[in-house]
C-alpha cells in the first residue's frame, strides 16, 4: 500500500520511527516533509498528504505534529478525508474498523515512540468492517 506521510517540526523525530514501521510492514512511503527542525506551518503538510489520499495517489496518510490536534483539524477540512487523532491501539483499531479513517494523526509530544509504533501497526493492519458503518460514512457527504 502507498502511504503519504507528513509532519511539522514537532513531529520530525517521530516521523522517522513511523517510516521504519511502514517499511517493516512492506508499505511504500510518499514523504511530504517537513525535513527540518525549523518552525513550519503544519496546515501545508496536512493539505499535501490529504490531497494525495483524496486524489487516490496514496491509499492512506499519516500526519504528525506536537499534539496531533492541528493536523487532524487541517486534514478534516479536505472533503473525503476522515482523519483520526489516535494515541493508543483501541482508538486506532476503531477508527479503521468503524470509521474507515484514511488519515492517522499522531501527537509526537503526547505519545511515546513505542506506543506510536504499535498504534501505527494496529491502524495499518485493521480493515474497515463495512456493513452498518458504511451507511454512516455515507452520511458524511
Amino acid at each position: 500500500m502507498k502511504v503519504a506521510i507528513g509532519c511539522d517540526h514537532g513531529g520530525l523525530d517521530l516521523k522517522d520511527i513511523v517510516k521504519s514501521v511502514l517499511k517493516e510492514l512492506g508499505h511504500e512511503i510518499d514523504d511530504q516533509g517537513c525535513n527540518s527542525s525549523e518552525s513550519v506551518d503544519y496546515p501545508n503538510f496536512a493539505k499535501a498528504v490529504s490531497l494525495l489520499v483524496k486524489d487516490g495517489k496514496c491509499e492512506r496518510g499519516i500526519l504528525i505534529c506536537g499534539t496531533g490536534i492541528g493536523m487532524s483539524m487541517a486534514a478534516n477540512r479536505i472533503p473525503g478525508i476522515r482523519a483520526a487523532l489516535c494515541h493508543e491501539m483501541f482508538s486506532a483499531r476503531m477508527s479503521r474498523e468503524h470509521n474507515d479513517a484514511n488519515v492517522l494523526c499522531l501527537g509526537a509530544r503526547v505519545i511515546g515512540q513505542g506506543l506510536a509504533a504499535e498504534t501505527v501497526r494496529t491502524w495499518m493492519t485493521t480493515d474497515f468492517a463495512g456493513g452498518r458503518h458504511q451507511r454512516r460514512i455515507e452520511m458524511f457527504k
